[in-house]
């Protein structure tokens, strides 16, 4: 395998890349043997795209996937498009040319790629344009990230930035709102008025947004925690704060 191709694996993570970008594929290795539905349906459009195919043992599979739950699939693929900077004044574009409120999250500090990944699932969900993150110190799309996500990892951007701040001065420019969440702000998530466009800003669970993030922000809100524990999960805290802004939108 050529050094810059991906092995993805899954499922969901190998349908989407069909689906999206099947101009990536390479090869597909299958599991011997098992022959339902999902797994078929795969095997079909490949075969339809004109991509190799190819069956194989489960300790062949395991030896490739290294540890990695595989679900009877891996693709090898080509390397899909990084985004930076230079691409973030077009996703608000495009939103806005397709009638849509420009919608971001941006992620400061999330190391672990679990943690990515299911905020990108949260994120296509909530139907946001796109992800941002920090080039250095930050998860970048690997084949966990892609699995967990679930195919989210191939319909939203994930926009990996130089200077994290001035991406959100960038974005302020642009018209959108940026919200971050923080442990000590006074006004709570659902006091705050989110219908316009907006970037929400989640930071890393324990330490949270970094000085200059936090100072970058146009408002910060909390959520409200009853029990002993001081913070959540950054996915589980996305998930809720995404889906309160698609409540507000929805309600407005």
């Amino acid at each position: 395998m050529a050094k810059q191709d991906e092995l993805i694996f899954g499922i969901h993570a190998v349908n989407a890349l069909i689906e999206n970008a099947p101009e990536r594929l390479i090869e597909i290795w299958c599991l011997k043997g098992r022959e339902d539905e999902r797994l078929l349906n795969i095997i079909n459009q490949a075969r339809k795209f004109g991509i190799a195919v190819q069956f194989m043992h489960r300790k062949a599979l395991d030896e490739k996937s290294k540890g990695e739950q595989h679900q009877g699939v891996i693709a090898k693929a080509t390397p899909g498009k990084v985004y930076d900077e230079r691409d973030l004044d077009d996703i608000v574009a495009t939103a806005q040319r397709l009638g849509k409120t420009p919608f971001l999250l941006v992620l400061d500090g999330v190391t672990d790629p679990h943690n990515l990944g299911a905020c990108l699932r949260n994120a296509d969900a909530a139907g946001v344009q796109a992800i941002v993150v920090p080039k250095d110190n930050a998860a970048k799309i690997t084949a966990t990230v892609r699995k967990v996500a679930v195919g989210a990892a191939e319909t939203v951007p994930l926009v990996q930035v130089t200077n994290l701040a001035r991406a959100l001065k960038q974005l302020q420019q642009l018209g959108i709102w940026v919200v971050g969440t923080a442990g000590e702000a006074e006004q709570s998530l659902y006091d705050c008025r989110m219908h316009g466009p907006m970037a929400l800003v989640m930071g890393a669970e324990g330490k949270g947004m970094r000085r200059l993030t936090r100072e970058t922000c146009d408002e910060l809100v909390k959520l409200p925690m009853a029990g002993s524990v001081s913070s959540l999960n950054v996915a589980v805290a996305s998930g809720i704060c995404l889906f309160e802004i698609v409540r507000q939108r929805l309600a407005q």
